[in-house]
C-alpha cells in the first residue's frame, strides 16, 4: 500500500526493474518512480533539487506529490530515467512503506498495482487474484494494509527545469499546491 494506491515495486537495480516490468506486462520504455524514506535518501542517490522541487517538498513530503527530478546518473538505472532525462520521485506518507524502505536503507521503485492498462488493486484479495502465480512462487510479496479507499494517485510535477510542470493532476490539487508554495507550483 501506499498513500494513494496499492504498488508494485522493486529495488531500484536493472535487473529488478526488467522483472518488475515483465511481472507487470509493462514496456521497458515506460519508467516506474522511486519511493524515497526521506529528502535526504533521495539526494544520497544524486537526485538534484530545483527551487521549485526544494519548495514543493518542503511543503508536500512526505505525502502524494511526485517530484521529476534531475541527477541519479549512475547511481539509479537508466530504465527509470524519463524519455526527457528526469526520474520521478515520492517521499511516501505511508508509514510502513517508509518504515519498510528505512530499514532497507534504499530506495524502491513503484508503480500501481494491477496490470498494465488495468484497474488498479484496491486490496489483497484483488492482488491475489491478478498476481497470484507470482505470489506462489515467491516472487510477490505482499504487504496487506487493508482495503485502500478511492484515492487519485499522486500529483507529478516535473522539476527538471527552470519552470515546474504539471505532468498528471492527482490527490494534491495544483490550487492546493499554489497555496502552499505560491510561484513554485506549475
Amino acid at each position: 500500500p501506499t498513500e494513494t494506491v496499492y504498488g508494485l515495486g522493486s529495488r531500484a537495480v536493472a535487473a529488478d526493474v526488467a522483472a518488475l516490468a515483465a511481472l507487470k506486462g509493462r514496456r521497458q520504455d515506460k519508467p516506474f518512480l522511486l519511493l524515497v524514506a526521506s529528502r535526504a535518501m533521495a539526494e544520497a542517490y544524486g537526485l538534484r533539487f530545483t527551487q521549485a522541487a526544494d519548495a514543493l517538498a518542503a511543503a508536500c513530503w512526505p505525502g502524494p506529490l511526485t517530484l521529476v527530478l534531475g541527477g541519479g546518473e549512475g547511481r539509479l538505472p537508466d530504465a527509470l530515467r524519463s524519455s526527457e532525462g528526469g526520474i520521478a520521485v515520492r517521499w511516501t506518507g505511508h508509514p510502513h512503506v517508509a518504515q519498510l524502505i528505512e530499514r532497507l536503507g534504499y530506495p524502491l521503485t513503484s508503480t500501481s498495482a494491477n496490470r498494465a492498462g488495468g484497474d488498479t488493486a484496491p486490496g489483497t484479495l484483488a492482488l491475489a487474484s491478478t498476481f497470484g502465480p507470482a505470489i506462489a512462487d515467491g516472487r510477490l510479496l505482499v504487504l496487506d494494509g487493508g482495503t485502500l479507499g478511492n484515492v487519485p494517485p499522486s500529483t507529478v510535477v516535473d522539476c527538471t527545469r527552470g519552470v515546474p510542470r504539471l505532468v498528471r493532476a492527482g490527490a494534491i490539487p495544483v490550487a492546493e499546491l499554489r497555496r502552499r508554495v505560491g510561484t513554485a507550483a506549475p
